[in-house]
């Protein structure tokens, strides 16, 4: 299998891997792992079908998650976004919006606790206006974007002892 992404990907900058350095280049012999995490970035962030979760939108949320793990070299994946709205949502304030605030308590609960998700939570995020589809998009964004900050938690330590 070969590697179809260019290098150094987001998890390679996230975790602070040089090219050429010895963890860099043993992410590459695992293709597939490459692959896949940087397959699943794009199909979260910007897929072909938004479901009504834009591009912009998806990145606020991911940039406020990613706040959570204190990496700015993962935060500049991430960069503020020009609407206020979102802007608001991706510092971690809490915005005016209910569509907005509901997505971003959920996002926090889920960066915080995933295991403190229940229907209850669930709901809400309907009762805010999110229809299924979009529920799942959201989920889906969560869990790379928490699974992102573990990777390149994880790279960062094996850079350091490299």
């Amino acid at each position: 299998m070969t590697i179809h992404h260019a290098r150094p990907d987001a998890l390679d900058r996230a975790g602070g891997l040089a090219e050429g350095a010895e963890i860099f280049d043993l992410r590459a012999l695992r293709p597939e792992f490459l692959n896949g995490a940087e397959d699943c970035r794009v199909a979260v962030l910007t897929p072909h079908n938004d479901l009504g979760l834009s591009p912009a939108l998806r990145m606020a949320i991911a940039r406020r998650v990613a706040l959570t793990a204190d990496n700015e070299k993962l935060l500049a994946e991430y960069p503020v976004p020009e609407d206020e709205a979102l802007a608001c949502l991706s510092r971690r304030e809490m915005p005016e919006d209910g569509r907005l605030a509901a997505i971003a308590a959920h996002a926090d609960m889920i960066a915080a606790n995933p295991g403190a998700s229940t229907r209850e939570s669930l709901d809400a995020l309907l009762e805010a206006g999110l229809n299924v589809p979009q529920v799942i998009a959201l989920s889906e964004l969560l869990a790379f974007a928490c699974f992102q900050i573990r990777v390149a938690h994880g790279l960062s330590l094996l850079e350091e002892t490299a």
